[in-house]
Formats: structure tokens, C-alpha cells, sequence
């Protein structure tokens, strides 16, 4: 139909009625310019409703707490579900606890309580109402400060400094109590004590998410600390007499927190962060109370060193259940080194945070020089390093940082890049070690072979770090199962988002297979094998705020599979060495099931002596099967042979039964002496 042939429109009744000219439009004609808006806007107004004006938009414009972000995004804390949100709030309890202690000088006794405030909940119920409570012997909180740590977001000691550390952002335990509170309705509980000569604190407060600001209930000074209604909780706390004691506790903090959760025990449970815990920091002493009721459990973990079993090294130490309370004890008596407190390394730094740091000295430092600037602000920067720099940026070691401009700051920035410089100090960092690691591994799983390997500290943008490794294999781990992967950050156990941390996948890209290992195609080795990574850095990159997985940056992965390598190539000697050894040893089962037919035989046939023969066959199998005779040690070396200790592998025959003794260099089966005897008696003589 041509625009000829349009129809013109009817007009309404009122048009009609009020005698007015109908107007015609046709199809396809365009719209008068010159008419109002009222008329324009008429047709849209009357299908889509009143739209809204800039002014008005700018009006529903506000200011968005980091709180109240949180709280609409608690997933990204690590409180996904009922019981994940039990363990987070565990985990950042005892994290605090134990860089509290660490960093007073204070060998760490930390007790962890759950309290199951509904016991009487239908069977069917996905969660149920619990109280929290992490007691800690540390250097307690000053009043003043009691508010702002476990009431907002984002405030804290670590974030701004280059020193390893559990916690990082000042999240964790005030994103617990908002959790809590959100859940429950109710204010955290906190008792602390930073003073001896002093009463302890009770202060009872709820987070704000509006403000991201505490709101204060209960303010009053208390002698009740530790809080003793928990030693008389259940039979097993009123039995253990250092339970909360205190002669151990005379400063610290007291947290309490009622939340919705479920508690369940296996994989990613309380339990298992504990245990893991206890074997990544021996100097610590941990308490562990559960609640009375306990959900279907799930896999069970690991296979796990009974206790009294005697696996344990020289001053191996056992934990306990008494009551149902479970003691992890310190398996050391001295704190690990100190870590320092480094400046930034100019390598790691990017051109917007430099052009900050300059701003921020000036501010600070009235009169300060860029030469100054560059040797106070960070490392590894020497007194001519900072004149090159200078001159590099087209600036004199006198010319003060107030009077940089952006693209004198654009060349520095650049001459960091050109200029060799020594990588960053390390005694910022402080790593399990191997002996540890091992002693760990050791106690926390059943095996016969335990090899580790920690490698030298390396940098990945300009922040060191350093990667340690262990592996368990064989014993009474599962033959058909993929591999466990155990990870660590900074010594805090990783529970978590597993396919999504460099661990795993620095795992998964290690060729397993030349260590005598089966591996599928992009994935992990089967077989009896427990695989531990460590990472310890000044600053960990997390994939997320809940500290969940370690970011996959191109160094630390190489990293990892470098120490990764060096377990592998340990254990590929030892199952090589074992195989010979077996394949020898049934080479002389062999020749001895013989040896004692031939002696007989030429005894009627010539006339030998059969004891003579017997001894002579025996000494030649023996000879050629030497190896079968191989017995290795604690070290994994052979004990008949002179050669260097090593201190990073541990061999644990788990075939003798716990208690028995074998006798070093005799093979398992009757005596030589035995045989002999049954041979002679009547036949040879």
C-alpha cells in the first residue's frame, strides 16, 4: 500500500460532540518541529508511565556504607551457607588470636568453645543457633580501641604494612560479629584485659551498617576473666585442670558471638581447620571444645596417627580427647622468628601509587628532597642508587618532593624499571621450615614416605615471598583416590575454593608421571599421596575478600611447582629404590627355594658337604641380591652405606605393627639359621 492510500483517522466522540475539525495524518508523515512538548511527550506519558527527571534521580543518590555493602554481599566474606559461616567465624577468631600472641612475644594457648544453643532442634533443621567463643592468652585491647576493632569494616593494623600476618584488611572478625548479629539479633560479647594490675573489660556492642560504626550496649569492668562459666560447660573442661587457667591466661580477649550455623564434621569443617592449624603452628596450644550436638558427618579426613602409636619422632607430642575436649599441645617451646616490617621495593611499585607516595612525603616531610624520598620510602635503594634515580628523572638530589611535577615523576617511575636493583630483604618472612613441616605431616597422617622442600624467596611485584612444599605417600592413605591437596597461606589453612588457588593448579601442571605416579589429563596424581603448599608472603593475593584461594600469578605458580619437582624427584628415588629392593628380594626368595634341594642332591650324588653347598648357595644369593638387604633409616638413606644425612625425608615402615621390633638389616621371613635346621635334621646327616 502506497502513502496515497492511507486512511485518514477518525476522531473521537469529543472531538465530534465539541464540533471540531478532525485532523488527518497519514502513515509515514513526520512530526511538526514547531509543536509543544506536552503534545510530544503526550503518546510516551500515556504508554510508559511517568519518567524520571535528573533532579530526581540525583535526589535517590547516597553514599553507600562498606557495611551495608557486606551485609548485601556476605557471600563474598566467606558466609555462603550455614556451615561455612561457622568456620569463617572461627577462623578469623583464632587468626587474631594468634598474630595477637605472635606479635607481644606471648607462646600462644588459645581455646576455641561452640555451644549448641538448640540441642533440642527437629532432626530435619538445616542449621541452628550457636554461640562462639574464642579465648586467647595475648596482650589484650585497649579500651578505647575495643569499638573500632570488632565494630567497622575495614580498620586494622595490617593492611598499610609490609610484614607477614594472618590477617590482612581488617574484615574478618567484625564481618563475623555483623553476621551474627544480622542472623541472631545479637550484640557481640567481648572480654579483655591488656593489664594484670587491672580489671578486665565487658563490652557488648552491634555494628551499625549505616554508619560502620559500633553501637555500645554493656560497658562495665569485670574480674570474671577468662570467663569461668565456660570451665564448668562440660565434664571434659571441668577435668582438664589448665583448661582456661588463670595462671595461663592473665591478659588477653574473650570473643562471643551467637550466629546461625551448622556444625558437621569431615572436610571443610571446624575440626579440620583446627587439626591443620595445630600442624602449621606447633608452638601454639589449642583447645577445642565442640558443641554437644553434631550433624550428619561427611568423608572422613585424613588418616591420622593414633595416639601413643610411637610413629611420632623424638619429641613427638600427641593430642588428646578428654571429655570430649580436644588438646592440640605446642610441640615447641619458643616462638618463631619475628618477622620485619619492610618499605616497599621500587620494582613492585605502579606509577599512580608513586605519584601518591610523593604527594603524602611532601605533606609530611616539609622540605624533603626526592633523594631523601627515595631512600626512606623504600628498599634496597642506596645513597647512589637514589642520585641515579634523580638524575634519571631529570632532577637534582636538592629538589624538594613538593615541587615534583607529574612528568618528573613519569621518568622516575621509569628508571625503576631500567635500574638493576638487589631484591627485597626476607627477614620479613618467617616460613614453617622442613623439619616442621615433616614433624607436621608426620603427626597429622598415616604414611610411609614424607619428603618436603622450601624454596629461596622470590619476588613477585616487588613483595617477597616464599614457597614451601611436603608430600606424604603410601601407608594407610587410599591407593585409588586422587591426591589431597592441603594448603597453607601465611600458616593459616586454605579450606576452600581448591580448583580456583595457584595450589592446585601448580599440581595439577607438575608431570606426576615421572615420579611413578598415574595423573589423568589436566588433573591431579592418584594414588596414596598427600600434597602440602605453603605460601608466605607480606601481602598474599587472595582471589576474594574471604581469603579463600591464592591468586595465580605467573611467578608464585613457578614457584610451586619448583618445590613441587623437588618432593617429586625424593619420592620417584624412594619408589624406585623400593621396587628394586622388592624385585631383588624375590630374586632371592627364589634362589633359597632351591638352595636346600641342590645341597641335597649333590650330597647324594658326590658326596658334598650339604652344610657347606648350603652356605656357599646362600652367600652368592646374597651376594647378588644385596640390595634386598638395603635398610633404610628416619632419613631415608641406607644405613649400610657412608653418605649424607638428609633432612628433608622421612621413611616410616608402617608394615611392623606399633610397638614391635625389628632388628636392623634382617629381612622379614624365618632366619637363615631356621632354615638350616629343618634342612640338616635327618636329611644331611
Amino acid at each position: 500500500m502506497t502513502p496515497s492510500d492511507a486512511k485518514p483517522a477518525t476522531s473521537s466522540p469529543a472531538e465530534s460532540s465539541t464540533g471540531a475539525k478532525p485532523t488527518t495524518r497519514r502513515v509515514g508523515a513526520k512530526r511538526d518541529p514547531d509543536a509543544p512538548d506536552s503534545a510530544k511527550g503526550a503518546s510516551r506519558k500515556g504508554a510508559a508511565g511517568t519518567r524520571a527527571t535528573a533532579e530526581e534521580m540525583a535526589s535517590r543518590q547516597r553514599d553507600i556504607s562498606v557495611s551495608e555493602f557486606f551485609a548485601k554481599n556476605r557471600h563474598l566474606l566467606g558466609f555462603d551457607n550455614p556451615r561455612k559461616a561457622l568456620l569463617t567465624c572461627v577462623k578469623e577468631a583464632v587468626d587474631n588470636a594468634l598474630d595477637a600472641c605472635e606479635e607481644a612475644g606471648i607462646l600462644p594457648d588459645v581455646s576455641v568453645v561452640i555451644e549448641d544453643l538448640q540441642p533440642d532442634r527437629p532432626a530435619s533443621a538445616k542449621s541452628s543457633r550457636y554461640r562462639v567463643t574464642v579465648i586467647d592468652n595475648g596482650p589484650g585491647i585497649v579500651r578505647k580501641q575495643v569499638e573500632n576493632i570488632f565494630g567497622r569494616l575495614l580498620y586494622g593494623s595490617k593492611f598499610h604494612r609490609l610484614k607477614m600476618s594472618r590477617g590482612q584488611q581488617g574484615i574478618g572478625i567484625s564481618a563475623a560479629g555483623m553476621y551474627g548479629l544480622i542472623t541472631t539479633g545479637k550484640p557481640m560479647v567481648i572480654h579483655t584485659r591488656p593489664s594484670v594490675k587491672a580489671a578486665a573489660h565487658h563490652i557488648e556492642l552491634a555494628m551499625n551498617t549505616k554508619t560502620n560504626r559500633a553501637e555500645v550496649t554493656v560497658d562495665v569492668e569485670t574480674a570474671d576473666f577468662p570467663p569461668q562459666r565456660l570451665r564448668e560447660l562440660t565434664p571434659g573442661t571441668r577435668a582438664i585442670e589448665a583448661f582456661l587457667s588463670a595462671d595461663i591466661y592473665r591478659t588477653g580477649t574473650s570473643v562471643s558471638i551467637e550466629m546461625e550455623g551448622r556444625y558437621q564434621r569431615g572436610r571443610g569443617s571446624v575440626d579440620e581447620f583446627l587439626e591443620l592449624t595445630a600442624i602449621a603452628n606447633p608452638h601454639a596450644r589449642i583447645c577445642w571444645v565442640p558443641p554437644s550436638r553434631v550433624a550428619v558427618d561427611d568423608e572422613a579426613l585424613l588418616p591420622v596417627a593414633a595416639p601413643n602409636a610411637g610413629t611420632g619422632g623424638a619429641g613427638a607430642v600427641e593430642t588428646t580427647e578428654v571429655g570430649g575436649v580436644t588438646v592440640f599441645p605446642s610441640g615447641v617451646a619458643e616462638l618463631p622468628a619475628e618477622p620485619r616490617e619492610i618499605q616497599p621495593h621500587p620494582k613492585g611499585i605502579e606509577l599512580g601509587t608513586l605519584l601518591q607516595m610523593v604527594k603524602d612525603y611532601a605533606v609530611t616531610e616539609k622540605g624533603g628532597t626526592v633523594y631523601q624520598f627515595l631512600q626512606d620510602r623504600f628498599c634496597r635503594v642506596s645513597a647512589s642508587t637514589a642520585a641515579t634515580m634523580c638524575q634519571a628523572a631529570g632532577v637534582t638530589s636538592r629538589t624538594r618532593a613538593r615541587d615534583v611535577e607529574a612528568p618528573d615523576v613519569d621518568r622516575l617511575f621509569k628508571s625503576f624499571e631500567e635500574i638493576r636493583l638487589a631484591p627485597p630483604p626476607t627477614d620479613c618472612l618467617v616460613p614453617i621450615g622442613v623439619r616442621q613441616l615433616l614433624a607436621g605431616m608426620l603427626k597429622g597422617v598415616r604414611a610411609e614416605f614424607y619428603a618436603a622442600s622450601s624454596r629461596e624467596p622470590s619476588i613477585y611485584r616487588g613483595r617477597p615471598f616464599q614457597i614451601e612444599a611436603a608430600i606424604a605417600f603410601g601407608g594407610e592413605l587410599p591407593a585409588d583416590d586422587s591426591a589431597r591437596v592441603i594448603r597453607f597461606a601465611n600458616r593459616v589453612p586454605l579450606l576452600f575454593q581448591q580448583s580456583a588457588c595457584s595450589s592446585f593448579k601448580a599440581v595439577a601442571e607438575t608431570s606426576w608421571k615421572n615420579y611413578g605416579l598415574q595423573q589423568p589429563r589436566g588433573g591431579g596424581p592418584v594414588g596414596p599421596l598427600v600434597v602440602m603448599i605453603h605460601m608466605a608472603s607480606v601481602w598474599v593475593p587472595f582471589t576474594s575478600e574471604s581469603k579463600e584461594a591464592i591468586a595465580d600469578y605467573d611467578e608464585i605458580r613457578k614457584e610451586m611447582r619448583l618445590a613441587l619437582m623437588e618432593c617429586g624427584r625424593k619420592l620417584g628415588t624412594y619408589l624406585k629404590r623400593r621396587h628394586r629392593m622388592r624385585r631383588e628380594g624375590e630374586r632371592r626368595d627364589v634362589f633359597e627355594r632351591y638352595i636346600g634341594e641342590i645341597s641335597r642332591s649333590l650330597h647324594g650324588l658326590v658326596g658334598a658337604d650339604p652344610r657347606k653347598v648350603y652356605d656357599a648357595l646362600l652367600k652368592q644369593a646374597r651376594s647378588r641380591t644385596a640390595i634386598a638387604d638395603d635398610v633404610l633409616d628416619e632419613d631415608g638413606r641406607v644405613m649400610r652405606q657412608e653418605q649424607e644425612v638428609l633432612e628433608d625425608v622421612l621413611v616410616v615402615d608402617r608394615s611392623v605393627p606399633a610397638g614391635a621390633s625389628v632388628p636392623k638389616g634382617t629381612r622379614k621371613g624365618c632366619p637363615p639359621e631356621d632354615l638350616a635346621g629343618g634342612l640338616f635334621d635327618g636329611a644331611g646327616k
